[in-house]
């Protein structure tokens, strides 16, 4: 009889966890199927409305007046590139040197905690917010907005991004690798920089990748500092033109022109950005 009731018992909690785990399973294909069609649908529209507008005056015409038939972002593709590129190579070595002194140096230190903490601070932190910041100490100082404090303003986006990313892969790293080092007399810059980081490049890369991809499309930091320009320009001293702040402007007004141009935008940053994240993938799957 006890055999018999303790049979039934697990027959009981065995259906109960397949009802369970069916409406679990269930929710979790719904959840995904509501991103999904989220997600597909904003490409769709991109697509639709983006891939019309695309031509070669896109790339070789400087951002017309409003209900000119002619023009292009030429300027604003050129700021966007040169902006996010000087705050990349500006932001990748801090972020490596800061991750590699978190992982191999800074582990139980009160300054890698306090280090860490920051960095989550700032990780976490909404883009305008530092978007402010450079506008105090930069932009209302000098009493311009320039390209420079664009730069500087995404590179703080940068930053702790490649902080993160960098101090997780290191930490990933076996330490068996570097005490095999120790025992050969390698000290210990020379297995941080030939062996650790070697090791872990793939995932630093994929940090860089994706810390790129988060810049890239960045409004608010630019409305600060950059501002725009209408006109041509290279010079970080001047206010510098960028996709994401024309396609803000343009897309608010009324103009046909502006709205079209704002969508190849759209068009050109969700590819950029696309092929950015599958690149990072990519790197991230290899590694393993």
């Amino acid at each position: 009889m006890n055999a018999q009731t303790l049979d039934a018992g697990h027959v009981a909690m065995h259906r109960r966890r397949k009802r369970v785990n069916a409406i679990a399973l269930t929710l979790s294909l719904l959840a995904m199927a509501f991103g999904v069609f989220w997600l597909l649908w904003i490409l769709f529209e991109t697509v639709r409305l983006g891939a019309g507008g695309m031509a070669l005056s896109l790339f070789t015409e400087m951002t017309p007046p409003p209900q000119e038939e002619i023009g292009g972002l030429a300027n604003a593709i050129f700021g966007s590139l040169m902006m996010v590129g000087l705050a990349t190579l500006i932001g990748t070595p801090v972020g490596i040197l800061a991750g590699v002194y978190l992982a191999e140096y800074g582990q139980r230190s009160w300054l890698g905690s306090t280090t860490r903490f920051i960095n989550d601070i700032l990780l976490s932190a909404p883009s305008i917010v530092i978007g402010l910041f450079i506008y105090a100490v930069v932009v209302a100082q000098v009493k311009s907005f320039s390209g420079g404090a664009g730069v500087l303003a995404l590179a703080l986006i940068v930053i702790p991004v490649v902080i993160r990313t960098t101090e997780n892969m290191l930490s990933l790293i076996p330490n068996a690798l570097r005490e095999a080092a120790y025992a050969l007399g390698t000290p210990k810059w020379k297995v941080i920089s030939s062996i650790t980081l070697k090791a872990a490049r793939a995932g630093v890369l994929t940090g860089v990748l994706l810390a790129l991809a988060r810049i890239s499309g960045e409004t608010a930091p630019l409305l600060f500092t950059a501002l725009s320009n209408q006109f041509w320009t290279a010079s970080l001293s001047e206010p510098m033109a960028s996709l994401p702040v024309t396609i803000f402007k343009f897309a608010m007004s009324p103009y046909e022109n502006w709205q079209k141009l704002a969508w190849a935008g759209v068009f050109l940053i969700t590819i950029g950005v696309l092929l950015l994240n599958i690149l990072a993938r990519v790197l991230f799957r290899n590694k393993h």
